[in-house]
């Protein structure tokens, strides 16, 4: 009987655990090496944020470390609520931002396009999945894992320190930005 318990047990813990969205990447089309698409995402410069002053060899060092995906309409690529351990680079197509509200129905927040990076936040604390991403036409995405990250570090200190301050810089700006919103919402009559 206790060992039955123990079982049950075991089982409801394990339900209880974040899922990796590593399973959703393993779901999808694996291109190859970023290294094979480091013109596109030089190309994408002008288009992202994130890659300001960022040069052709930053970007191929970079590649190096990364691997494509491909995703048809309507696949999950992140999804709310799991663990989630990489960022990705749209390259081509776009992804829907979904979040669930109060009742549990998935919200459509915005839409994001080729240069935009996506799951910064899970990538650097660790902590689940803000939002759900869905591509909502074919689009390719490079990816970059947190141990990726923390071989670029090591193995380019350089340029592990330009990407990881482009990140806090970004993820500072969306801070501020939805403060701004909050504070019009909340400066409303009721």
């Amino acid at each position: 009987m206790a060992l039955d318990m123990d079982m049950h047990d075991d089982a409801a813990a394990a339900e209880r655990l974040p899922v990796s969205d590593q399973g959703n990447l393993a779901k999808l089309e694996r291109v190859g090496a970023g290294t094979a698409i480091a013109a596109e995402i030089f190309g994408l410069v002008g288009k992202s944020q994130f890659f300001t002053e960022f040069s052709r060899e930053d970007i191929s060092s970079m590649a190096g470390y990364m691997e494509v995906y491909r995703a048809q309409p309507g696949e999950i690529i992140i999804r709310e609520g799991d663990e989630g351990d990489f960022m990705l680079l749209i390259v081509g197509g776009e992804i829907d931002i979904l979040k669930k509200n109060h009742r549990g129905d998935q919200q459509h927040m915005t839409t994001a396009g080729p240069g935009m990076t996506l799951g910064e936040m899970s990538m650097i604390d660790g902590e689940p999945r803000f939002a759900t991403c869905m591509a909502s036409q074919p689009t390719t995405f490079a990816v970059l894992t947190r141990d990726s990250m923390a071989k670029i570090i090591l193995d380019h200190s350089g340029l592990g320190s330009k990407i990881l301050v482009k990140m806090v810089t970004m993820l500072s700006l969306r801070l501020r930005q939805t403060s701004a919103k909050l504070m019009r919402y909340m400066a409303e009559p009721r």
